[in-house]
């Protein structure tokens, strides 16, 4: 083989090395990225639930026992309606 083409060779064959190593390289990021992202999801929605239950479950409570009601909203949740009674009641007792 002419010395010249096996040096191209070479130089083919180091290319071809190092391009494979920069692919694998950006692929690992990429789905280091991703599953960044997923945790980070989870974590909003994880503190989101975390703060509903820390902080509005007591006021729901307080609620069904200020009105002897519970909310008849969706999901449970409390409609206009109900809010507006929940203000009247708290408007009703003294300070």
């Amino acid at each position: 083989m002419d010395p010249e083409i096996k040096q191209q060779l070479a130089e083919i064959h180091a290319l071809a090395r190092e391009n494979h190593r920069l692919l694998r390289a950006v692929r690992r990021h990429q789905m280091l990225d991703t599953w960044g992202k997923y945790i980070l999801w989870l974590l909003f929605i994880v503190g989101a639930v975390g703060w509903v239950v820390t902080y509005l479950e007591p006021l729901a409570a307080k609620y069904t026992s200020a009105t002897g009601t519970s909310p008849s909203g969706l999901f449970g949740l409390p409609t206009s309606a109900d809010i507006q009674k929940l203000i009247n009641s708290y408007k009703a007792t003294p300070p």
